[in-house]
């Protein structure tokens, strides 16, 4: 990869399903924002899942200051898992059907302003949380939302959003089946046939679903929370929570503030980073990584 001072990386289907001329608008704005700013800048399109991560590491070890992931927050997970540890700032272009971590910092919505944050805004140096050898910088999870987001991956970019995500969360309430889990909260032990088990370093999943309204993604903490399963009716009753912002406060639910974690069970499990799947047999580790990436924020 030639060098340049900022590298962006954009994904040219989130947010914009097949539409054919997204890719090269993108491409245009942002080289005008470069001009403008007097930047050396490179704009790079991904290709593939992973892509934007091997991107990423390309610019790193080109001497960028400065990467730019234009998408949603599977393309922000790639990219910033590639600057965690080192001195290369993220910028942020929130495209996606969510967009919880750019909320979490308070990205603008308009490309143009959130352009002009990622070339101009102030590094902040914020946490990671590490679960089964990944990265996430917003929330991971195990159980029932993992489950969702595995559905929600697999349709096709232009039948996303809000919509379809409720709609399968809805299906999921009435037919999940949890397993029985041994879930060690830095030292204390937990026996629960978990509906979920999420780990947040932001405070939403996206589009104001909160999970974990204490989060921060500063404090050297993640917070974990394991909900215990309930019967569907239960289950629907109780999803009022994360519209409101309270679902610390619903029944049968620990919430901690914790450093490290394991979550074991008989089997496989199904966990998300992000939103993203990935999946291990008979236990996972979670840990925290204080002050792993800087980002640029307003």
């Amino acid at each position: 990869m030639p060098s340049a001072d900022i590298v962006a990386i954009v994904n040219p289907l989130s947010g914009a399903g097949a539409a054919s001329r997204v890719a090269e608008q993108r491409v245009a704005l942002l080289t005008e924002h470069f001009a403008s700013a007097g930047v050396t800048g490179a704009v790079h399109l991904t290709e593939r899942r992973q892509h934007a991560r091997d991107l990423a590491k390309a610019a790193v070890d080109a001497g960028a200051s400065t990467v730019v992931a234009w998408g949603g927050d599977g393309t922000i997970n790639e990219v910033g898992a590639a600057l965690a540890g080192t001195s290369v700032a993220l910028g942020i272009i929130p495209a996606g059907s969510g967009n919880g971590f750019a909320r979490e910092l308070g990205i603008p919505w308009q490309p143009s302003t959130a352009i002009d944050v990622a070339l101009r805004g102030r590094g902040k140096a914020i946490d990671a949380g590490e679960i089964d050898g990944r990265l996430f910088f917003n929330v991971a999870g195990v159980g029932f939302d993992a489950v969702v987001a595995e559905q929600f991956n697999s349709r096709t970019l232009g039948r996303r959003g809000m919509g379809p995500y409720v709609l399968i969360g809805l299906r999921e309430i009435f037919r999940y089946r949890p397993a029985r889990y041994r879930v060690v909260l830095d030292t204390e032990e937990i026996l629960s046939n978990a509906l979920l088990i999420a780990f947040s370093n932001g405070r939403e999943y996206g589009n104001h679903v909160v999970i974990a309204p204490h989060a921060r993604v500063d404090d050297g903490k993640l917070e974990a929370m394991v909900v215990e399963d309930r019967h569907p009716i239960s289950r629907l009753w109780t999803s009022r929570h994360l519209a409101l912002g309270t679902a610390h406060r619903a029944s049968r639910v620990i919430s901690r503030s914790i450093a490290s974690a394991t979550v074991e069970t008989d089997g496989d499990i199904l966990y998300h980073v992000d939103g993203e799947i990935g999946r291990a047999t008979g236990c996972v580790r979670v840990r925290v990584l204080p002050g792993a990436l800087t980002v640029r924020v307003p």
